[in-house]
This record gives C-alpha cells, sequence and structure tokens, in this order.
C-alpha cells in the first residue's frame, strides 16, 4: 500500500479516507447550521394593517362601506409612530455622543502627532548638526542645538572657549 510520510508521521490510505471523511462531516454540519440561521432570518414580523393610504383607496371604491372603520385606523399609526419616534431620538443622541467622542479622539491623536513632529524636527537638527561637524566637535554641535551657551558647551567637551563660540554660532547658522 502507498504511505506518504510528513514530518516521521506515515500516513496511508486508511487516514486519508479518514481525514476525507472527517472533512465532508464538518462541511455537512456548516450547511446544516446556516440553514438554519437562514431559516431564522427568513422569519418576519406579524403582518401590519394596511396603510391609512392603502385604506382611504379601499374607502373610495366602496361607498358603502361605514366610515368607522378609517376613523378607527388613524390612531394606530400615532401609537407606532411614537416609539418609532423615540428610537430615532435614541439613535441620533447615541450617534451624537459618538460623534463627539471621536472628535475628541482624533483632537487627542492630532497633538500627539504635532509633539511627534516637534520631537522629529529637533532630532533631524541634530542629526544635521552632527553631519556637517568634523567628529571631534559632534558632541560640542549637539550641545549647541540643544540651546546650551558656549561656557557649558566647552566646560563639557574640553575645548577652547573661542572654539565653543565658533559651534554656537554654526548651529544658529544652520537653524535658519
Amino acid at each position: 500500500m502507498p504511505t506518504l510520510e510528513l514530518a516521521g508521521v506515515s500516513l496511508g490510505m486508511r487516514e486519508a479516507l479518514i481525514v476525507l471523511i472527517a472533512l465532508v462531516a464538518l462541511y455537512m454540519l456548516f450547511v446544516v447550521l446556516r440553514m438554519r440561521h437562514l431559516r431564522r432570518q427568513q422569519v418576519s414580523p406579524p403582518q401590519q394593517e394596511p396603510a391609512p393610504a392603502l385604506a382611504a383607496e379601499a374607502g373610495d371604491t366602496d361607498e358603502s362601506g361605514p366610515a368607522a372603520p378609517d376613523d378607527e385606523a388613524a390612531p394606530e399609526p400615532d401609537r407606532d409612530d411614537a416609539p418609532l419616534h423615540l428610537g430615532r431620538e435614541v439613535l441620533r443622541s447615541g450617534l451624537e455622543q459618538e460623534l463627539a467622542q471621536l472628535r475628541d479622539e482624533v483632537d487627542a491623536v492630532r497633538g500627539e502627532l504635532a509633539a511627534l513632529r516637534a520631537d522629529m524636527h529637533h532630532e533631524l537638527a541634530s542629526l544635521r548638526a552632527c553631519q556637517t561637524v568634523s567628529p571631534i566637535y559632534g558632541d560640542a554641535m549637539q550641545l549647541a542645538v540643544s540651546g546650551y551657551d558656549a561656557a557649558a558647551i566647552a566646560e563639557r567637551c574640553g575645548i577652547a572657549r573661542a572654539e565653543a563660540d565658533l559651534v554656537v554660532a554654526l548651529a544658529k547658522s544652520q537653524e535658519r
């Protein structure tokens, strides 16, 4: 009998047939569940009486009929319109609240984006300063871009005050 060996597991015709039967059974179960779901959706709400316009048309064709049924049909739409109107109001208020919440979230995201943009510009200025200056003065240039004065830069980097003044002047000229 032919067998297939995958990852140390031997699969023969018997195992393949069992797997095939299991797949067919799962497919049949899926179809049955789908049919039950569709049957539930097809069940419609109870039939309502015809609309007042249709009742008026029926009254126009049959003049011998009493006028009382038309009068009784008028209050029913009022009862049906009230819950419908309330439902629409509840839906509208819910949507307005959700819209306000979404607007607040968008404003928060815009604020975060602005902060990230400012950080990115600061980092970009720092990188540009490092690229245009000799590696010896890289730290001094970063300090100058960060806003340190020449005395602090000279002290921290161990360079002369005149060199620190030049680095600060170079940083200011690159910012413009």
